[in-house]
Order: structure tokens, then sequence, then C-alpha cells
């Protein structure tokens, strides 16, 4: 069980106007997690919103503003129940268990956006493939290896705001932020012929830590698997230790906080974030 409460701000210089915004903060409803409880609060209010599920079916708000602000501030605060405690709780038989991998249709075109390699570089096909052939083309064995090596053979950088890099970039630099390297997981994954996407939430092992920050990570389909998550900044294949809010082909559609403004003024943003592991309330749950 986990408590999670996240505060984001934005500081203008001068008053702006806010264009609508799109909030992905509420957990994802899966096998893996069970959402208990969800509150989040905007300021300023917004003129109106709309929940929705996106082309990802991750749980969003819409929200559109109509005045004038020098500031915005989120907080977002849930209670998560995580489940499944082995990642490796599947089997893969026959094709399934070789690569480079192949999706039967029609299930390949449903995953076409997350199987689609048109702009990975060619560099990181040579590291799937050089990969792969270590791991004697068996698909368990690459992605545990994949992940190994990123995770024992790049430099985790902080960067705490910014787009991701190309996985061509984070390649060729050998370091990365959490997205960073997601991403080359990604592309290394479609490289070999396997759906990828980028997930976006919480990991546990920022529980008490007072610089905590949102965490990225990637997932795999596997038929009759689903999604797997693989974290290449711990090494780690995914289950009772992360909570995912977001997933997406691309990093930016799980951005969880995505809009502009209007105006020639600066930003700033702040976060904090307080994370509670155990079944008894978190502190500010009773607050």
């Amino acid at each position: 069980m986990i408590s999670v409460e996240h505060f984001t701000s934005y500081r203008y210089s001068c008053p702006v106007y806010l264009y609508p915004h799109t909030f992905r903060l509420q957990p994802r409803m899966t096998t893996m997690q069970r959402l208990l409880a969800f509150d989040l609060h905007i300021f300023p209010v917004p003129a109106g919103t709309t929940e929705f599920l996106d082309q990802d079916g991750n749980l969003a708000l819409h929200g559109w503003f109509n005045t004038l602000v020098s500031e915005m501030h989120v907080t977002s605060r849930f209670r998560v129940e995580l489940l499944r405690t082995n990642p490796f709780d599947f089997s893969l038989h026959g094709e399934s268990e070789s690569l480079p991998f192949r999706y039967i249709h029609p299930l390949s075109v449903a995953l076409t956006a997350y199987i689609s390699d048109a702009n990975v570089d060619h560099a990181v096909r040579e590291y799937a493939a050089t990969i792969a052939a270590d791991a004697q083309w068996k698909v368990p064995s690459f992605l545990t290896a994949l992940n190994r090596r990123i995770f024992e053979t790049f430099q985790h950088v902080a960067r705490p705001e910014g787009t991701a890099w190309a996985s061509g970039q984070t390649l060729l630099m050998r370091q990365g932020s959490c997205r960073d390297l997601a991403v080359l997981f990604c592309d290394a994954c479609r490289a070999a012929g396997l759906g990828a996407r980028f997930v976006s939430g919480y990991e546990c092992a920022s529980a008490a830590r007072d610089d905590a920050t949102m965490h990225g990570w990637a997932e795999v389909y596997l038929p009759g698997a689903g999604w797997r998550g693989y974290d290449p900044s711990r090494g780690l294949a995914v289950a009772d230790k992360h909570v995912a809010v977001a997933a997406a082909s691309h990093p930016d559609l799980a951005s969880p906080i995505s809009g502009t403004f209007g105006g020639r003024c600066g930003s700033q943003m702040e976060t904090r974030l307080h994370l509670h592991l155990d079944s008894a309330s978190a502190p500010w749950e009773n607050a």
C-alpha cells in the first residue's frame, strides 16, 4: 500500500493567460494496482473541466481557464494497493520466445504505434542487435539483458525539466535521466520487433526521501502476458514497487501536466513529493 501527495507550482513573472491544460495524475487501474482514493486540487479553479480516457487509456482531466493568473498550483493525493509481487508470472511459447519478434494480425495493427521503429537511430539498432545476439535471440533473456546493460553501463543524471532525449543521443552520451533511459529501452525493443511504451509514475524507493520526484520506465507487450514493466534506471523488472500513472508510445503523451500560456513572461516550476508506505494512513490523510 502506498499513499502519495504530489504538489506542483508554476509561477510567472507577469500575469499570463492559461491555455487549456491536460492533467494525467490519476493512477491507472490495472492488474498491477488498485486505486483506493484520489483527490485533485487545481488553483486557480478551472472555468470548466472534462474527465476522459485518452488514446492510451490513461485517466485524464482537461481543464480550461478564463482569468489572468500569476501562478498555478496543482496538488494530487491518492492511495494505491499494489497487487503483483512476481513480475515473471507468465510463460511464452513457440514463436513468442524468439527475436526478431512478430505479432500476428490483427494484434500487430493494434500495436502499430508501439512497434514502429521508423525513427530509431542506426546505432540503437546495432546496440539492440548486439544484446539480442548475446541473449541467443530469446525474448525473456533479451529484455533482462537490455535492462541490466543500461542500468550497469549508463550514468544516471537528474533532469527535473525538459523533454526526453532521443535514444540515439542517450546512447552516444552513455548517460540520461530515468525518462531518457526508458526511451532508449523502448527504442531498442522496437528495433527487435517488440511493442514498447513509456510509463510515468512513482517508485516506492522514493518514500521518505526529501528529493523524491516522479519516475519513468518502460513496458513491453508480450502475447498472453500483456504489458510488462522494465525499469532500466534500476535494472529491475516492475512489480509492486512502482505505481503507474500514465503510459504512451511517446513520453509527451504521458506527461503529468501539459499545457501552455499566453504572454511574454518567464515561468518557474517547483515540485514537492511525499510518499508513505504502509497500511496506516499517511500524515496528510488525517489533516
